[in-house]
């Protein structure tokens, strides 16, 4: 049966409606910034996509098709910029301690790709003598669960857009052929995810219910008008989209390119020079494998899904008291 999408997300409305993956998150409000790590009990396909003009990544090159390792044990998003890319080494040790990890030669090597998010500037305590990341990624590991909170949690702690805090977002979305598809975000972007300066989000067209507020689209909108942006390399937006359709590598990279246009429906500008703009793409292979009609319908499912994600992060961003940027929530009251 083709995977035409139905009307209704998870019952989380969360990646983790993807049964069998769980995420962790682990943060620190004075430093302004934390990790968010994805993992399940057994390893899962994955693959990726870039489109931002500025990434710092970490193993992502095992994801291609043509590479020898075809499973990850986790996936790492993290603040801290180049830091914040030892936040796997924390959740490699996590792992190696539960015996999980690629074997060979007798040996365990937990595969773990990561990306990172800049968030250095935004005012929080970045004078540690010792790196925070390692062991923010390992708690980030042992808190994973398939209930975890959305906001200024884990790698969205520090996240900002133009005019208000970022944060951790996550969307999910059933399919009539019985696939689940879910996305997971750190919305960090040099652009803004409102139009304009209103309240008014740029994914308002695809939002169920009102998981973002209900506002719907704005009254009226100058699409020709420049972009609204923060100052540059202040940014990047981490994603990861999910189903339990059986897929292969290249068809999980061909998902993560199509969720970019999410990314594009919800941010502007998006996949600037300065955002390091990324998009896992994982499988958990329990579900039946996609023919190429079901991979377009997966496609759409995934980027409508980031779209959704990314208005939601930001409209529960809950920032600490060092962060300049308000919460969207307190300030909408000044945007009515």
């Amino acid at each position: 049966m083709p995977m035409i999408p139905s009307d209704r997300p998870g019952l989380r409305n969360r990646l983790t409606d993807v049964c069998g993956l769980r995420v962790g998150n682990a943060h620190d409000a004075a430093l302004a910034s934390g990790v968010t790590v994805v993992t399940a009990d057994a390893p899962f396909a994955a693959g990726v996509h870039i489109m931002g003009g500025a990434p710092g990544t970490r193993e992502t090159e095992l994801l291609a098709p043509d590479r020898l390792v075809q499973q990850v044990d986790a996936l790492v998003l993290s603040g801290g910029s180049a830091f914040g890319l030892d936040a796997a080494s924390g959740v490699m040790d996590g792992l190696r301690a539960q015996g999980r990890g690629y074997q060979v030669a007798g040996k365990s090597v937990p595969i773990v790709p990561a990306a990172i998010l800049f968030d250095l500037a935004n005012d929080g305590a970045k004078d540690w003598d010792a790196n925070p990341y390692p062991g923010l990624g390992r708690a980030a590991l042992q808190a994973a669960t398939p209930d975890f909170a959305l906001g200024s949690q884990g790698a969205g702690m520090g996240a900002t857009t133009v005019n208000f805090a970022g944060g951790l977002g996550s969307a999910s979305w059933v399919l009539e052929g019985g696939a689940t598809v879910g996305a997971l975000v750190a919305a960090n972007p040099v652009g803004s995810v409102t139009v304009g300066q209103g309240p008014h989000f740029w994914a308002a067209p695809f939002e169920w219910q009102d998981e973002f507020g209900g506002l719907g689209p704005a009254p009226r909108a100058d699409y020709a008008a420049p972009p609204v942006t923060k100052l540059a390399r202040e940014a990047t937006t981490l994603a990861i989209v999910a189903t339990d359709a059986l897929l292969t590598q290249a068809q999980l990279t061909r998902m993560a390119i199509a969720a970019h246009d999410g990314m594009a429906r919800a941010i502007v500008p998006s996949h600037t020079q300065f955002d390091g703009d990324i998009v896992f793409a994982i499988s958990t292979g329990t579900g039946p494998a996609a023919s190429a009609r079901d991979m377009v319908a997966l496609g759409h499912a995934a980027a409508t899904c980031l779209a959704r994600a990314i208005a939601r992060a930001v409209y529960l961003s809950n920032p600490p008291a060092c962060m300049s940027r308000p919460a969207y929530r307190d300030a909408h009251l000044r945007l009515d």
